[in-house]
């Protein structure tokens, strides 16, 4: 079920957005409204939350103007399951590739994942208790050791407090387990190494093949083989700080339910499930019509998409899925193809339709400076990892932003990537320096003379610029 105490308000979900992508409001407010749809389905009356569908969204807008970022970013907001798929990777059934379906199985893998990963942080507590009993007997082997686990010393028993000397090697034995007890919780005995067993899962190497089998059915098969295979454990030699990452992994596991794992993923892939369809436009034929050789292909990936998105079942090594409350977000940069050139079908299941602005010399200079994970901000940490401080000048930044919009224009509009080129060329000397000529505890400030210096030269030499990406 969708935690609703998660879900934000549309303006608070583009307020999100901001922080790491800029302007493109009309996509921001088009995908806010789509997520806070989800809840207000939730709260619908049952009877009508089976009707109520998705308004899938199509974007259209060059590379590089934050269609994909908004759609990840978007996913991450609502802890929802993200898949990115090409729809140029998919063939028609009855072609070899993969299928359209092959989505929709990653989407409830992914659901699977983060199910699991969030039951594991609530099991750390007790799985860590069981790791040191673990550790504890490769350490000090228990004497006549109960049948149960739960007898076990170490949960919370208590070991004689008595200060005379132990009337048995088992007293001994437990007062000693109790005293190194202390010591791995201390952090005392952390370097010190120990034997411990791990699980081997083998892997069948047994490739399946056959005519009409797909990729799940062939996932299943060869999972069965595997799980037919005896489980095999291997002994490692390794330090306790290493051996307690290792078993807390398998303890953890241990303690969790797989069959609740599996239907808490799939309800979760089918009301939270984000797939977000990359260049839809390359399936879309540039006259419309259709017509013979590779035309033939992508109109068929279009009608294999229609289920999909308006709602089918789809088998998946965990379950059957519904894709009906699916979020399907489909992007494209429809330089020769245009959105009418889509079968009129999948056209109709894509509703909501966004167009991306080319970004401008002052979105350049923002992204340099706003947002969280801005390209500044990353070669700052990066550099401040050396010992060595970097900052750039409020002129600079807009120098940059300049040079970045004027190869845009003149080479290939590649959108916000083009940064990563100018600044990777800006500070490629002074990166290949630290430390070795530049010390530590150096400041460096990047001034608009430094970027003229270094840059120019790309706008300047339109021939060189062009292997330039």
């Amino acid at each position: 079920m969708l935690d609703p105490t998660k879900y934000l308000t549309p303006r608070q979900i583009v307020a999100e957005l901001d922080k790491y992508i800029i302007g493109q409001q009309d996509a921001k407010k088009n995908v806010a409204i789509a997520l806070r749809n989800r809840w207000r389905r939730m709260h619908a009356d049952p009877e009508m939350q089976k009707e109520i569908i998705p308004n899938n969204i199509l974007m259209i807008g060059a590379t590089g103007v934050g269609k994909t970022e908004i759609a990840r970013r978007l996913a991450s907001i609502a802890d929802a399951p993200f898949v990115k798929v090409e729809a140029s990777k998919f063939t028609e059934v009855g072609y070899v590739g993969r299928d359209v379906e092959s989505m929709v199985r990653d989407l409830v893998e992914q659901a699977v994942n983060m199910v699991k990963t969030r039951k594991k942080e609530d099991v750390k507590q007790q799985a860590a208790l069981m790791v040191e009993e673990v550790i504890l007997d490769a350490l000090i082997p228990p004497i006549n050791q109960p049948a149960s686990r739960d007898g076990m010393l170490g949960f919370g028993g208590s070991a004689s407090t008595s200060s005379d000397m132990p009337d048995s090697d088992q007293e001994l034995n437990e007062r000693t387990r109790e005293r190194f007890r202390e010591k791995i919780r201390n952090g005392e005995l952390e370097d010190r190494k120990i034997d411990i067993k791990i699980s081997q899962h083998p892997a069948s190497g047994v490739g399946v093949m056959g005519p009409g089998m797909d990729e799940m059915q062939m996932a299943g098969i060869q999972e069965m083989i595997g799980n037919m295979m005896p489980k095999k454990t291997k002994k490692r030699k390794v330090t306790i700080a290493e051996a307690r990452k290792i078993l807390l992994e398998e303890e953890a596991a241990k303690l969790i339910d797989m069959d609740e794992v599996k239907e808490e993923a799939i309800q979760k892939a089918e009301n939270a499930g984000i797939i977000f369809i990359d260049e839809i436009d390359k399936v879309a034929s540039a006259s419309g019509k259709g017509g013979s050789g590779p035309d033939v292909s992508r109109e068929g990936v279009q009608r294999d998409l229609l289920p999909i998105v308006e709602g089918s079942t789809v088998n998946t090594k965990y379950g059957v899925i519904k894709t009906d409350h699916i979020l399907f977000i489909a992007a494209g940069a429809f330089h020769v193809a245009k959105p009418s050139d889509l079968i009129p079908e999948l056209q109709g299941r894509f509703p909501i339709r966004v167009e991306l602005q080319s970004l401008s010399k002052d979105d350049f200079y923002q992204i340099l400076k706003y947002p969280k994970n801005a390209l500044t901000k990353q070669y700052e940490e990066l550099l401040r990892a050396e010992g060595v401080e970097l900052s750039f000048t409020d002129e600079s930044l807009h120098k940059l932003a300049e040079i970045s919009f004027e190869v845009n224009a003149e080479v290939e509009n590649i959108g916000a990537r083009r940064l990563q080129t100018v600044m990777s060329r800006l500070l490629n000397d002074i990166l290949f320096d630290v430390p070795d000529t530049i010390p530590v505890n150096a400041h460096l400030m990047v001034t608009p003379e430094l970027v003229e210096e270094r840059l120019r030269d790309m706008v300047k030499n339109r021939d060189l610029s062009q292997y330039i990406l």
